[in-house]
């Protein structure tokens, strides 16, 4: 849940603690919440996120969070959620206009831990075939869309298939799996809505796959960085441990 931390204080701090104890447990647990946790998820708003979704996944884990168009306003968080959906070209112009392309690689650099998601799992590589765009850069690797890798792997059946591939889809682990995947089984469903395929240029990075006529990377981690191709946020009590596990000590 989203709170106003200077709010919270003023709010307590007028009224006496044991009332509230009594008649409002919950506001009691939420202050001790952001008095003794005072940092949080940060939730990169940049006009080509899937903000809502992630948002209302979030407040139904009571995980604390920040959600701001202004990267000064993310600067204390200890960990961010880079989600996205649409066009690679206009969102990296959108990460541009707002500077949030310089707060990611700096983000990144610290040693922070970030999580992308569809769009914003994308974004994060060198260059996207979608709109023949530069990206972040953050790990060495392409976006290239389904209809090229499909004809490359000489996929006889990829003519049932539909671009985009759209729909629930399970996962096979690789490389030992990620720890946001603890408690999740393998094979286990996700939601995928994507016309473009992440191709890193180092396989080991490759932590699951699904299966769409070619084995499509799923789950990328290298270092601080975990991205999903499909979105978390809607995929049901799966995605939503992710969500857990990528919380952790932050949930109330």
């Amino acid at each position: 849940m989203a709170i106003n931390l200077k709010f919270s204080y003023f709010f307590i701090g007028g009224f006496n603690a044991s009332f509230y104890k009594k008649k409002i447990p919950r506001l009691i647990e939420l202050f001790h919440c952001n008095f003794y946790n005072v940092i949080m998820i940060g939730i990169i708003d940049y006009n080509a996120g899937n903000i809502t979704s992630v948002e209302r996944a979030l407040k139904f884990l009571n995980a604390e969070f920040v959600l701001s168009k202004n990267p000064a306003d993310l600067e204390n968080c200890d960990k961010i959620i880079f989600p996205g959906v649409g066009d690679a070209a206009y969102a990296m112009s959108q990460l541009k206009k707002t500077g949030f392309d310089i707060f990611i690689r700096d983000f990144v650099k610290s040693g922070k831990k970030l999580a992308g998601f569809c769009l914003g799992a994308q974004i994060i590589f060198d260059f996207s075939e979608e709109g023949n765009v530069d990206c972040l850069g953050l790990i060495p690797g392409r976006i290239r869309h389904f209809k090229e890798l499909w004809k490359e792997a000489g996929a006889t059946h990829e003519m049932n298939l539909k671009c985009p591939h759209m729909g629930w889809n399970d996962l096979t682990y690789t490389n030992g799996g990620s720890s946001l995947f603890e408690k999740i089984p393998e094979h286990s469903d996700f939601y995928f809505v994507h016309s473009y395929v992440i191709c890193p240029e180092d396989k080991s990075v490759i932590k699951a796959t699904c299966d769409y006529g070619i084995k499509v990377p799923s789950c990328i981690e290298k270092d601080n960085i975990t991205v999903f191709q499909f979105h978390p946020e809607k995929s049901g009590e799966k995605g939503l441990q992710i969500l857990r596990n990528f919380a952790g000590e932050e949930l109330c």
